[in-house]
């Protein structure tokens, strides 16, 4: 039996992979190997989350195929989830990744808006999730990291012209979180000129490497984005992960390998003029950064209950 796990769009398993393995092996798939497709469901910095408490979506070429597929599954996750063929089951995943990423584009782009009116969008997400029914919060953010969420849906986006079909939620989506950085550097700008500080001399810490919380997988950060946009701002910049200690070398920001986490000290901190939070890792102690900083840019709210002073916090 083969089962692939990789996120993918409709139809690459009982098409290119088979055609791959009958071509290479000889034999017929359905008939002489079993052949299915099962995505990978993971919640990577959650301490809670473990692998057998989620339901495990399992699609296969043929009934025999599903059948034992669901068979092997079922022996380390408690609850299996069968669907009609290897398709549905792609589509799946595709739909829960399209999902996240539709949703956080909607309030990054409401973030934007609700500034502009003077309105904190974390204080309306936080009364709007006590809405029983209806409603399920979705943070803003400085953009979308991770293998999946900036990546898979144009998957579907790529498959779908085959068929005459266009994917306007998932490309307006794309936009929206790929245009948050600019925005992160928009507010540290203001932030700065607040103190009479430009952007181009000064020196910038951004807090967060890895692209979610309390976890060291840095795909696709936003931070790198950032990082590569102060840059050429004039800005003078350096980071600080307690997860990514230093930076490998990576195909997309190849010229950031080898550069060092700072030290988490005061003098270290305090000698950065402007701190932007895009990460949120608990293992931060951020009334010290509120001791330490004279700026600090917070894209994750994270600031929200620690002691600070009046015009030291910007949401971004």
């Amino acid at each position: 039996m083969v089962v692939l796990e990789s996120t993918t769009y409709p139809g690459t398993t009982d098409g290119e992979l088979r055609k791959v393995l009958e071509s290479v092996s000889g034999l017929k798939a359905g008939v002489d190997f079993h052949l299915a497709f099962s995505p990978e469901r993971e919640d990577p910095g959650n301490p809670a989350s473990k692998v057998a408490d989620i339901p495990k979506v399992v699609g296969g070429y043929t009934p025999a195929c599903l059948k034992r597929a669901v068979d092997l599954y079922s022996l380390a996750v408690k609850t299996v989830v069968p669907v009609t063929s290897c398709r549905e089951a792609e589509a799946t995943k595709l739909l829960e990744n399209i999902f996240r990423s539709v949703n956080i584009a909607l309030v990054n782009e409401l973030k934007v808006v609700y500034a502009e009116m003077g309105i904190d969008i974390w204080e309306v997400i936080n009364a709007a999730k006590t809405k029983p029914f209806g409603f399920m919060p979705f943070y803003p953010g400085p953009g979308l990291g991770g293998h999946c969420i900036p990546i898979d849906p144009f998957y579907l986006t790529w498959k779908a012209r085959e068929f005459g079909q266009n994917t306007r939620f998932i490309e307006l989506a794309g936009e929206i979180n790929t245009a948050m950085p600019g925005y992160v550097v928009q507010r540290t700008a203001a932030a700065l000129n607040s103190q009479r500080k430009p952007l181009n001399g000064s020196k910038i810490l951004i807090l967060g490497l890895a692209y979610k919380s309390n976890v060291d997988d840095d795909r696709e950060s936003p931070s790198y984005t950032l990082m590569d946009l102060f840059h050429s701002q004039g800005a003078r910049v350096a980071y600080y992960d307690p997860h990514v200690p230093v930076i490998k070398h990576t195909r997309e920001h190849p010229h950031w390998a080898g550069a060092k986490s700072v030290r988490w000290t005061r003098p270290a901190i305090s000698a950065f003029d402007a701190v932007v939070i895009a990460t949120g890792h608990i293992a931060v102690n951020y009334q010290e950064l509120a001791n330490w900083a004279e700026c600090v840019v917070d894209t994750r709210n994270v600031m929200a209950g620690v002691k600070t002073k009046r015009g030291q916090i910007w949401k971004a």
